[in-house]
């Protein structure tokens, strides 16, 4: 079985594995108490702080650990947000309706129990933001921007450090989900220049359950959970301290290893994408063509089912997806399509590859399976 599906969550590499489990069994102290145990514990939370904070390029007293994407975007999108509400009265934000569920429901929140208004600055049919329509959506009461540095369907890669230039420019914090970019595009500071940006550890070799929010120390921050104040008071709750070391390895390892492994799987990427193409009439590649993951490739079908694509698919012994997993189960097309203009009844039929790190050989095998799966489909057999 070909496991195609990286998007949705990735294995736990072997050597985040073997990082944690001093953690998990001999070193299992609580980083809060006031003994021996809890010290060792403190200090390997310590340190993986500081190591995520160079890979970032930020201070170690920036990073919040959480327990994955979604809290983290939730704790930049209402935390950044009610703070500037209730500090300055601000009581609007910026975003895309391209975003991960979690970025669009804590909008959704913030207007419904907070009397917000939003904007949604559209795309275009790549998925791509104009900075100066962001510009343009930008009030003297704005809380917060909060874009997605690539998206979780197509792919498709901002202009992070443009979008930053337009909303430094005015004084208004923006947010980067970097979930999907860890591991593919650059994460420091200076490369893009965000004031807060979430990650999840799970995409990329550390297990489910970890995440951050690294947020500037000057960004006013209110927290979503109350308690013993760890995490400065950020995020109560006793700190997972396995995690948190497995979620530094696999960063680590992660940014090591980025510039061979993005090069490698773009090729790949742009190969398998090139076949499909010219085997399936009905195959439309979606998102931007360049400016791309280069794990990503995701196509619509036209006059088929996704989901019957998929089930002949894992058939034949690849396993993919219809887009984001946190979607998974609506009979709803997908929202970022539907942004990007796509025929709701066509948006149905998006089908989403996401290769592996280490891949290096040729996808041709897989090419043949799609083209295979969509005729066994269209005709229905």
């Amino acid at each position: 079985m070909l496991y195609l599906d990286n998007a949705a969550t990735t294995a736990v590499r072997p050597e985040v594995l073997e990082a944690m489990l001093p953690f998990l069994t001999r070193r299992f102290g609580n980083p809060s108490s006031h003994h021996t145990v809890g010290e060792d514990a403190a200090a390997a939370l310590a340190d993986a702080r500081a190591r995520i904070a160079r890979v970032l390029g930020m201070r170690a007293s920036d990073i919040v650990f959480t327990s994955g994407g979604t809290e983290a975007n939730n704790l930049a999108v209402k935390g950044i947000a009610v703070a500037a509400m209730l500090q300055r009265g601000a009581r609007h934000v910026v975003t895309s309706p391209i975003e991960h569920e979690s970025i669009l429901e804590s909008v959704d929140h913030l207007v419904r129990v907070h009397g917000f208004e939003r904007t949604l600055v559209p795309v275009d049919a790549l998925g791509r933001l104009s900075p100066d329509d962001v510009a343009g959506a930008l009030r003297d009461d704005t809380a917060l921007v909060s874009i997605g540095y690539a998206n979780n369907e197509v792919g498709t890669v901002q202009d992070a450090a443009a979008l930053v230039a337009v909303t430094q420019g005015r004084g208004i914090p923006l947010h980067l989900d970097a979930v999907q970019a860890a591991g593919w595009l650059p994460l420091d500071r200076s490369s893009h220049g965000a004031d807060a940006l979430s990650l999840a550890g799970h995409k990329l070799g550390a297990p489910k359950g970890t995440g951050l929010l690294a947020v500037r120390g000057r960004i006013p921050l209110e927290p979503l959970l109350h308690g013993g104040g760890q995490e400065r008071g950020r995020r109560s709750g006793t700190e997972d301290v396995a995690g948190a070391v497995g979620l530094a390895t696999a960063l680590e390892l992660a940014e090591r290893e980025r510039a061979v492994e993005a090069a490698a799987l773009s090729a790949l990427r742009d190969d398998f994408i090139a076949r499909v193409l010219t085997a399936v009439p009905s195959a439309r590649l979606t998102g931007d063509p360049g400016k791309r993951l280069p794990a990503t490739a995701s196509f619509t079908f036209a006059g088929t089912s996704g989901e019957a694509v998929l089930l002949e698919l894992e058939r034949r012994g690849v396993v993919s997806s219809s887009g984001s997993a946190c979607a998974a189960g609506s009979d709803e097309p997908s929202h970022v399509l539907v942004a990007l203009g796509v025929a709701p009844e066509v948006a149905q039929t998006a089908v989403r590859f996401t290769f592996p790190h280490g891949r290096r050989e040729a996808l041709t095998p897989v090419a043949d399976a799609v083209a295979a799966s969509v005729a066994a489909v269209g005709s229905g057999g």
